[in-house]
């Protein structure tokens, strides 16, 4: 029934039937709501497509995780078990080193200690020689006076 009067209606004019107004306006309303649902249930079909479309995508994701997940459980474990045992390898490397460095700073210590005793025995033993060497020049010449210098009195202490 409305839609008959609003024809017939139109040529009354709207301006001097405020009933005319209304049902102008209610039947505008009827067309945007009618629109609205269309475009909802477009939307809603969409949606339903890819819902459709997408949960067994999704279903087939969720299990291929699912049978994954047994197989990172294992692969973390084994890492986690190489982490424990490299820091423990780390660890002993840490103190062989330490120990190594101890035993390097002992042999150089050693090292220096025989060196400063050989330069010693070393310088002794060439003054000696020099000693030596003078006395037997000496004799060679037949210098009685010898044995009252200096290399005579160190032959004298090498002899007693």
């Amino acid at each position: 029934g409305l839609s008959i009067s609003s024809a017939s209606l139109s040529s009354e004019g709207t301006a001097a039937n405020p009933i005319r107004r209304v049902v102008t306006l209610l039947q505008d309303m009827q067309k945007k709501i009618v629109a609205e649902g269309e475009r909802d249930e477009e939307i809603f079909e969409t949606y339903m497509c890819y819902c459709k479309s997408s949960g067994g995508e999704l279903s087939k994701t969720i299990a291929e995780a699912e049978t994954k997940v047994p197989q990172v459980s294992s692969a973390l474990e084994k890492a986690e078990a190489l982490k424990v045992q490299l820091e423990a390898e780390l660890a002993k490397h840490k103190e062989d080193r330490a120990d190594a460095k101890e035993s390097m700073a002992k042999a150089n210590a050693l090292r220096e200690k025989e060196a400063a005793a050989y330069a010693k025995e070393s310088g002794d033993m060439k003054t000696n020689i020099a000693a030596l060497g003078n006395a037997v020049t000496a004799l060679e010449k037949g210098m009685t006076g010898f044995l009252q210098t200096d290399t005579g009195r160190v032959l004298k202490r090498l002899a007693i």
